[in-house]
């Protein structure tokens, strides 16, 4: 561990080694201007705190709450149902222009976030290696669910739902509407080899899985030690992200290098252990948002992922950090200012790359009127870089804490990785709250309220 002047800046990092030269860094975790809020003592009593924490995480199915299927996943998932994944997504990029995949939450949110991470926001427009995909059953918007139905007539499509029980409102309907749409135009016979589910195993806890049992839809299955959020590694993610043309196979190597180098909780400079630490000490000083900031709009989905992930594991019994999301440099026209020079009530995580995908540069002109000429020549990944550096220097001098992991590349590999290191802080954090990351209680009372707002029988 690493204590800097100026500001107190931590710093970890966890190196992949390439051959006998050395290596370089698959993840680093570093934190700046912790010093306008917290100590060196106090940042060790909040380390500790995090790692009593993580005991109670490695005490497994011995402690009160247990940790979920998620914790082993990358090294013990289902092998067999591995393979049928991957052969489903093999059909599906062979016999469609489009996939729509239905769910809400966890059943869309991971899976839309690895797509973009690795192929980019406008992937549907940009990646020949699969087909087109769109997300739906996460609104009741009828504009939305109808301009996708629109999308469906003159092309090929497929359906993967996914949906634990069958009667969560928003995929339901979607689902119906879809079938019904996906019967029409192939005839049921042909329309139920389009269409893939994902649900419970078990047909008694079940609607979906009775109807696909009936009709002998192929299914897989939403394991019931994983709660959505934590799902994105399971079948609810890796269908559709194969189907999309992703190696789901680097993907879990990335989830299990984490799972290898991240549980090492006895090094006095875990990321994990520091990352956990810091919120928690920064909430105790008030500092209630966390701001997940990237500079990619790739990353936007992820950020979305990451709300979820944080808030309901965190958001209960009065307790928790309110997470946010911004693009920059788009959104520091717009949410830059709050944070600048609003309520010191936040601190900001930023997520970044060390590696650019593409290399666009600024071009020459002869007679240049936008003032760019001291720019010509520099690549826009760079520019981006001086842009992150620059407002991170800002908003420290407006005494912001900031945060700042960065992943070596925008491979599968590394998204696996991103997933498990997330999941390790978040589950960590919220035992050291403490409250149980794993439940989330209050989802369902705005349900219950709209099913008696419409009438549903019992409610």
């Amino acid at each position: 561990m690493r204590i800097l002047s100026r500001y107190l800046k931590i710093s970890c990092e966890y190196y992949m080694i390439v051959g006998e030269s050395g290596g370089y860094p698959l993840i680093q975790f570093q934190a700046y201007g912790l010093d306008a809020y917290i100590n060196q003592e106090e940042y060790a009593k909040y380390y500790q705190k995090a790692y009593d924490a993580s005991t109670t995480l490695l005490a497994g199915p011995s402690c009160p709450n247990k940790p979920k299927g998620w914790f082993t996943l990358p090294e013990d998932y289902n092998r067999d149902e591995f393979h049928r994944i991957q052969k489903a997504a093999d059909k599906i990029r062979s016999s469609c222009d489009i996939l729509i995949v239905i769910g809400i939450g966890g059943s869309y949110l991971g899976a839309r976030a690895a797509i973009e991470f690795v192929l980019g926001a406008n992937y549907n427009l940009t990646s020949p290696s699969g087909p087109r995909v769109y997300f739906a059953g996460n609104t009741l918007d009828e504009d939305t669910t109808a301009d996708m139905l629109a999308l469906c007539h003159n092309n090929d499509v497929c359906l993967n739902v996914i949906s634990k029980s069958g009667t969560t409102t928003e995929p339901a309907i979607a689902f119906r509407l879809f079938r019904n749409m996906l019967e029409n135009k192939y005839g049921k016979t042909d329309a139920r080899e389009r269409i893939f589910v994902t649900t419970d195993q078990n047909a008694n806890k079940s609607s979906l899985r009775r109807l696909s049992d009936e009709n002998g839809y192929e299914t897989f299955v939403v394991p019931d030690d994983i709660g959505g959020r934590y799902s994105v590694l399971t079948a609810v993610g890796l269908l559709p992200i194969c189907a999309a043309g992703i190696d789901i196979a680097h993907m879990m190597n990335g989830a299990a290098m984490a799972k290898k180098e991240l549980e090492q909780f006895d090094r006095e400079d875990n990321m994990v252990l520091s990352y956990a630490a810091i919120r928690n000490a920064l909430l105790d000083k008030g500092l209630h948002i966390e701001i997940f900031v990237a500079y990619r709009q790739c990353m936007q989905m992820f950020n979305e992922w990451l709300k979820q992930l944080f808030g309901e594991s965190e958001g209960k019994e009065g307790k928790g950090i309110f997470p946010a999301s911004v693009i920059n440099t788009t959104d520091l026209h717009s949410m830059g200012q709050y944070i600048q020079e609003g309520q010191r009530i936040l601190f900001e995580t930023v997520i970044d790359f060390a590696a650019p995908v593409n290399n666009l540069a600024v071009p020459a002109e002869e007679k240049a009127q936008d003032g760019l000429e001291y720019l010509v020549g520099k690549k826009l990944f760079d520019i981006n870089r001086k842009a992150m550096e620059g407002t991170r220097q800002a908003h420290l001098d407006g005494k912001v804490p900031n945060l700042s992991v960065t992943l070596q590349d925008r491979s599968s590999a590394s998204f696996g990785y991103a997933v498990y290191f997330f999941e390790l802080v978040c589950a960590i954090s919220g035992y050291t709250l403490p409250i149980d990351p794993f439940n989330q209680p209050g989802v369902e009372l705005y349900k219950k309220n709209m099913f008696r707002l419409l009438g549903k029988a019992g409610y």
